[in-house]
């Protein structure tokens, strides 16, 4: 279904910014995303920006094994994006990112390694230095006061491209309960000097709202300009896709 002002050229429309209140289920997000990612890949919707949180909750990538599943705290949902398991919950901003790769320029890496760079520089705008790894997927801090060589993770990523249309996305710790990747070997590292971190487990004093100011800020640099919107969670899921 195309939106009522469709007339114009959905495909090379602004990217759709838009922010859900409250905690979103795991399955009503991925009802929606894969409705709206197939509605970009038709061209009757623009690609979209989906900044949410989620009850805790526990991911398993299609690399995911079932030794990494350390205790079950929370429900396991298997999903189609690559990567092993990781935790969503409150107090970490989840960005789904539903692009055109086909006008973009068809190229994974590429696009995995802007979202990287996505996540640095908002980290940045909060005197925090995040850096890419060439065998660690994600961004990740030193912490040398744990440590010679010691990191943390402080944000993932986890994709999947269908029809050249791009899902799922980033997650960045802000202000979350890091005792809950203890259920789970997060994204398969295992070495003890590799942990997980948040902002405010670095001392940074920040909100969700700045947060999201600083990954709007960020975006267009990157990915091109962004309209925002304002959609409340417990209607988005029918309204969303034809929007």
């Amino acid at each position: 279904m195309a939106r009522p002002d469709s007339g114009r050229n959905v495909r090379f429309a602004p990217v759709e910014w838009r922010t859900s209140p409250g905690l979103v289920a795991y399955e009503t997000a991925l009802a929606v995303m894969e409705a709206r990612a197939a509605a970009i890949a038709d061209g009757t919707a623009a690609e979209l920006v989906w900044l949410i949180e989620h009850p805790p909750l526990y991911t398993a990538g299609t690399s995911a094994k079932p030794e990494q599943l350390l205790e079950a705290r929370f429900p396991v949902h298997p999903t189609g994006r690559g990567g092993q398991l990781t935790y969503h919950g409150p107090g970490q901003r989840v960005a789904y990112v539903m692009l055109d790769l086909k006008r973009r320029g068809p190229d994974v890496r590429r696009f995995v390694a802007t979202l990287e760079e996505w996540i640095i520089r908002a980290l940045a705008a909060c005197d925090v230095t995040g850096e890419r790894r060439q065998d660690r997927i994600g961004v990740w801090v030193r912490r040398p006061d744990k440590g010679a060589g010691y990191e943390d993770k402080i944000a993932a990523i986890g994709i999947r491209i269908r029809r050249w249309v791009t899902l799922h996305g980033i997650a960045l710790n802000v202000d979350c309960d890091l005792s809950h990747f203890a259920g789970i070997v997060p994204c398969g590292v295992a070495e003890p000097r590799y942990g997980v971190t948040s902002l405010a487990d670095l001392g940074v004093a920040t909100t969700m709202a700045e947060i999201d100011e600083a990954l709007a800020r960020e975006f267009a640099p990157l990915f091109g300009l962004a309209t925002p919107a304002q959609a409340a969670a417990d209607n988005l899921a029918p309204s969303l896709p034809a929007i």
